[in-house]
């Protein structure tokens, strides 16, 4: 069967040169230029990592906190107990509690970007692994998600910190922001998360670690980006 491809699709293929390697700033000026679509596309960066996958000290995960936020509003549950709800709350938690949401969590509940808990929730916590660790809901200390400040760790999240971590075939994908931010605040939020995947490099990683990073929006094509 063939697939049938849009004009608008063409045309933003026409605009791409597929050899060409472009510099951050004429990347996200370029996928500006294409036909626009219905909603707000997300603009995307990926990167293919020179790792070893079988090597267990050669993941890659971090997080950074992005200048210009991520463009989406996230939904962020706390898992505390006793002042820590109220502050949580205070705080802009969209859901906080104990021993309650993590039964809630248990029989399904789930509608939630984000999980944030305090480190002595974490062993009650930890039987929801296997609903949460598949999800990528897991707290994680790593990622500042397990802390005791849940007030500050509320403020990065809402204000656009995000986790990265290399998947199964050594790549990293992330969103870096709205088709409808400007051209600098693209270029700025992705700088960002490129130094910061650059500065995960494990120390066993001999040689070039980004192989190659390609920007992308939700609809566009992929345009290859210099390092």
């Amino acid at each position: 069967m063939t697939t049938k491809v849009s004009k608008r699709v063409k045309t933003a293929k026409t605009q791409v040169d597929a050899v060409r390697v472009y510099t951050l700033k004429d990347a996200v000026a370029l996928l500006q230029k294409a036909p626009p679509v219905k909603f707000d596309e997300s603009y995307e960066l990926h990167f293919n990592l020179n790792i070893n996958l079988k090597a267990s000290d050669q993941n890659v995960r971090g997080t950074v906190v992005l200048p210009h936020g991520t463009g989406k509003t996230l939904r962020v549950a706390v898992i505390c107990q006793g002042e820590n709800v109220n502050k949580a709350l205070e705080a802009g938690a969209d859901f906080a509690g104990s021993q309650d949401l993590i039964e809630k969590i248990d029989k399904g509940f789930l509608d939630f970007d984000c999980l944030i808990a305090t480190p002595d929730m974490m062993r009650d916590l930890s039987k929801l692994g296997k609903v949460l660790g598949p999800r990528g809901l897991m707290p994680s200390p790593k990622a500042g998600t397990v802390t005791a400040d849940v007030a500050r760790a509320l403020k990065e999240v809402k204000a656009g910190r995000v986790e990265f971590k290399n998947d199964k075939q050594g790549g990293i994908h992330l969103g870096i922001g709205k088709r409808s931010f400007s051209e600098q605040k693209l270029s700025e939020n992705a700088q960002y998360i490129i130094e910061a995947v650059d500065h995960a490099k494990p120390s066993s990683v001999k040689g070039i670690f980004i192989k190659s990073i390609y920007l992308s929006t939700t609809m566009g094509p992929g345009v290859r980006v210099s390092l």
